[in-house]
């Protein structure tokens, strides 16, 4: 119970007093669909990803308490590491199948704590989704929970300069309704999941 306070208040701190403030003003940031956000239960958020400030945007817009994967060097990181892992952010070997990042995963979905999974895995420069990974689909399967499709417009051009002077993108988050798991854990069941989840992402980014 401790540990689920300080990490509901560390969220809380982070996100109204340091992300808010960079969403709101800096980049005039603005949610469509608020009404698909499930209230109760957890779920799994799938989402684009074109920047590495996507995470708390995202976790400070859609108004819950989003652990997202992070590279495991970020934890190395003094105090970046304590706040992330404060916020619900687990570590994840890129490029390997690592057995303890799905079990904290499934772990957390039990507990009625929602993930926010990057759906290809990394960030993309034409800020669409390219190449989707299943993860997202099992992990669904696995817990039976809701997948939630989310664009995030812009965030692969934040800040561009003219003349020397930076101009910073509006961002605009997108929600969709919520799809459900697939029937099944095979390949086909899996794929056909994953592929409607990058066409409706796709379809409110454009």
């Amino acid at each position: 119970m401790k540990n689920d306070f300080f990490q509901n208040l560390t969220y809380k701190i982070v996100s109204y007093v340091v992300v808010f403030p960079i969403y709101k003003f800096v980049f005039r940031g603005c949610l469509i669909g608020q009404e698909n956000i499930p209230r109760n239960g957890s779920f799994i958020m799938v989402s684009n990803h074109g920047s590495l400030l996507d995470p708390p945007l995202l976790g400070h817009a859609i108004g819950r308490n989003i652990s997202f994967m992070a590279k495991a060097e970020l934890f190395k990181i003094p105090f970046l590491g304590f706040v992330i892992r404060a916020c619900g952010a687990y570590p994840v070997k890129r490029g390997i199948a690592d057995k303890n990042t799905i079990k904290t995963a499934c772990d957390k979905l039990l507990n009625n704590n929602s993930i926010g999974i990057f759906i290809d895995g990394t960030r993309q420069k034409n800020g669409l989704v390219n190449k989707p990974k299943q993860g997202a689909a099992l992990l669904a399967f696995k817990n039976q929970k809701l997948l939630l499709p989310v664009a995030i417009v812009n965030s692969h051009r934040l800040i561009r300069f003219r003349f020397f002077i930076p101009i910073f993108t509006k961002i605009v988050i997108k929600v969709g309704k919520p799809i459900n798991p697939p029937n099944s854990s095979s390949r086909d069941d899996l794929n056909l999941v994953t592929n409607f989840l990058k066409e409706k992402i796709n379809n409110m980014i454009k």
